[in-house]
């Protein structure tokens, strides 16, 4: 099976959100191709390099959600691509559409009742169409004209926003828009609609691109699955939609942290670009054939945001369970006899990276009354590092420096470290230093493993710390619940009294706490690790796959009329394990040839697929972009026509030479070219990459989001 896995700051860049659960995902299902398609959001992260690729990944592309915008075509004269008369009109009657939507708000109350509701309904239903509408026109029009970036920018854009930014029935902060909001607001449109720009569709005499994947899987619902959402409406491609964290909220978040930032955006700029990220989320899960939140908490937030509950599959993310064997299978009551690291006194362990979200000062001032009750009780703060909040004032830096204070404060003989004689109840060690080698040791140096977070999404240290077989004592935030499933304690955020009283009953009674831990190490092993995460998703790409009609033509994903009026789709015609090497797989091979006319799918370069919905039906014209008789021998001008690179398979440092600026998509070959239908595909059994979870970096976030994306700093 070919995939294609799109990105929006992550694999392949070796410091990016999803980049290890990525890399571990292809590296179990090496019987399949990938093909990368991935979005940079800063020049820090393109300058670290990318991860180490696996063999079964055939092609990257990248292209920057960052810098200036895409630079003359080879067809202009001068800075920006001129529009004709024709496509001045097209490109207003789109943009419009857009923007009406993007700036319009919510359903008015009309009162109570079925009627009232219906109306809502049909009224959000009218601007979702429009805001669909107004994408996909300017997609043709991208592709046609060759790019989007000149008509963004320009003087006639910002008085198209403004019109619909002042028309009635718009969002009361757009209505106090002003001029230098609506140019930033159009900026950042043009930055989060390069996707549409990108040559990454296929066309004759191209690299076929996303026309020729078996499925689009997209990590994430925002920018991610824009390029996803074309090629399932030109060519009937599958789109499949993960979401660890959700894009949506965690932009919602960035935007309230930037409400109370100094010198953020406009209350204008932040509305406008929350509703566009709306209305982008809600087509991308409209249009999915299938959405895999994390947990729960994700789906809940899915749900919200217009995901259809039939179309939800909650998987969880794979971790790697190996670094942490050792110290769970050891695992025993409280006491000095639990490994080298353990501590003769009862010990809490908290690990992560100092955040203020984690709320380090309500856990202080819960252990002091923990020391009432427990005067010889210890607490380790072991800190993997700190992430891209830890830059300017109030950042993690500021924060840590706080919390070490007020620890001084309240425990006058604290020591500031482990190496400084261990005097003091209260230590802060780095992760790597001589305390803390490893994260095993970290979590198996104590009897209780505490998270205090205010707000989490995934909650990884309390994972780990099942894996080493350790009690914990958690606050009711995020997935925490979801996770725990009655093997700790859970206490409300915020709540020192209650975190104390938890972590006191636990020291207090060491039987109770090793058979919490037992119960914990069990239920990790059998939900949360790689291979669970693997092989769920091997199930769900068979399951897309047989769910695809393939047309008579030997064309796949649509429907056709044959000519008696009849549908003449056949299903089940070219399963994914037809594509398996193999003389066991040959009649199922000339089967599907039968099928298809005597042609075996698979074979060669695929023509133009007739778009279809869900349900096979076939929907509104190819868009001129995607029919080959439009397509020229080379790039449209003004296209971004891509540079070329080929990374050495293996090498971690593997970025890509040349600059990185403007929107030019960048393709490399990483391994051997398919040729006919003797590729690496099927179903193969795997293997997992050792390696442990890691946050997210310091690179800079897109101006899209408006703020410091914090999906990955919950993680932690």
């Amino acid at each position: 099976m070919r995939v294609a896995l799109l990105t929006e700051g992550g694999f392949p860049y070796a410091r990016g959100e999803s980049a290890l659960w990525c890399d571990r995902l292809l590296r179990g299902l090496e019987g399949h191709e990938f093909g990368v398609y991935a979005l940079s959001r800063g020049p820090r992260q393109e300058a670290a390099g990318w991860r180490e690729l696996p063999r079964n990944v055939v092609r990257v592309r990248t292209a920057p959600l960052w810098g200036p915008g895409p630079g003359p075509g080879p067809g202009s004269d001068g800075g920006a691509v001129s529009y004709g008369r024709r496509e001045r009109r097209r490109f207003a009657e789109h943009f419009t559409a857009l923007a009406e939507a993007v700036c319009a708000g919510e359903a008015e109350d009309g009162g109570e009742g079925p009627a009232a509701e219906e109306a809502g309904v049909r009224q959000s239903t009218a601007q979702a169409d429009r805001f669909a509408a107004g994408l996909y026109g300017l997609a043709e029009l991208a592709s046609e004209r060759g790019g989007l970036a000149p008509a963004l920018r320009s003087e006639f854009a910002v008085r198209i926003l403004e019109s619909a930014c002042r028309a009635p029935g718009a969002l009361r902060a757009a209505h106090a828009a002003q001029v230098a909001d609506l140019l930033a607001v159009t900026e950042r449109l043009e930055r989060a609609l390069r996707p549409l720009s990108l040559d990454w569709y296929g066309a004759r005499g191209e690299d076929p691109g996303l026309s020729a994947a078996d499925l689009c899987h997209a990590v994430g619902g925002g920018l991610a699955a824009l390029p996803g959402l074309l090629a399932a409406r030109a060519y009937g491609v599958p789109l499949l939609i993960t979401e660890y964290g959700v894009r949506l909220r965690e932009h919602y978040l960035a935007s309230a942290a930037g409400a109370v930032a100094p010198r953020s955006a406009g209350a204008p700029v932040r509305a406008l670009l929350a509703s566009f990220q709306g209305r982008l989320t809600r087509e991308a899960y409209a249009q999915a054939q299938l959405i895999t939140p994390g947990n729960a908490h994700a789906r809940r937030w899915q749900e919200r945001c217009g995901a259809h509950p039939g179309r939800l599959r909650t998987v969880y993310p794979g971790m790697d369970a190996a670094p942490f064997e050792a110290v769970g299978e050891r695992a025993a009551p409280a006491g000095p006899s639990g490994g080298p690291w353990r501590s003769a006194a009862p010990t809490l362990v908290w690990v992560g990276r100092g955040e203020p979200s984690k709320d380090l000062v309500a856990l202080l001032h819960a252990f002091a009354r923990v020391r009432e009750a427990v005067p010889e009780a210890r607490l380790r703060i072991v800190e993997t590092g700190a992430g891209a909040a830890a830059e300017g004032p109030g950042g993690a830096a500021d924060y840590g420096a706080h919390c070490r204070a007020l620890a001084a404060r309240m425990f006058p003989c604290a020591a500031s470290d482990a190496l400084s004689g261990g005097q003091g109840p209260v230590s802060f060690e780095e992760l790597g230093s001589p305390a803390a080698p490893t994260l095993a040791e970290a979590y198996g140096s104590g009897e209780v493993v505490v998270l205090s977070s205010v707000v989490e999404g995934f909650p990884v240290p309390l994972v780990e710390a099942m894996f080493c077989g350790r009690a914990t004592v958690s606050t009711d935030v995020g997935a925490v619940c979801e996770v725990i499933g009655g093997t700790g304690l859970v206490v409300p955020p915020r709540n020192p009294r209650a975190l104390a009283d938890a972590c006191v009953a636990l020291l207090r009674d060491p039987a109770r706490c090793a058979l919490l831990g037992a119960a914990a190490r069990s239920r990790a092993l059998e939900l949360f690790t790689v291979e669970q995460n693997t092989e769920a998703f091997r199930g769900i790409y068979l399951e897309l796959m047989s769910h695809r009609s393939v047309r008579a033509d030997g064309g796949a994903g649509g429907a056709v009329a044959a000519p008696g009026g009849e549908d003449a789709s056949l299903p089940f015609a070219c399963p994914a394990e037809a594509h398996v090497p193999g003389r066991w797989a040959g009649t199922a091979r000339r089967v599907a040839a039968v099928a298809t006319g005597g042609r075996r799918a698979g074979t060669g370069t695929r023509p133009p697929r007739t778009p279809a919905d869900a349900h096979g039906g076939a929907l509104p014209p190819v868009p001129s972009w995607a029919t080959p008789e439009r397509a020229s021998d080379g790039a449209p001008a003004g296209r971004p026509a891509g540079r070329t690179t080929e990374p050495v398979p293996g090498d971690a440092s593997g970025s890509p030479s040349g600059g990185s600026g403007g929107g030019a998509g960048r393709d490399s070959e990483a391994g051997p070219r398919r040729s006919g239908s003797a590729g690496r595909h099927g179903v193969v059994g795997g293997h997992e990459s050792a390696g442990r979870h890691e946050g997210a970096g310091d690179e800079e976030s897109a101006s899209v989001t408006v703020g410091a994306d914090m999906g990955e700093a919950e993680a932690r």
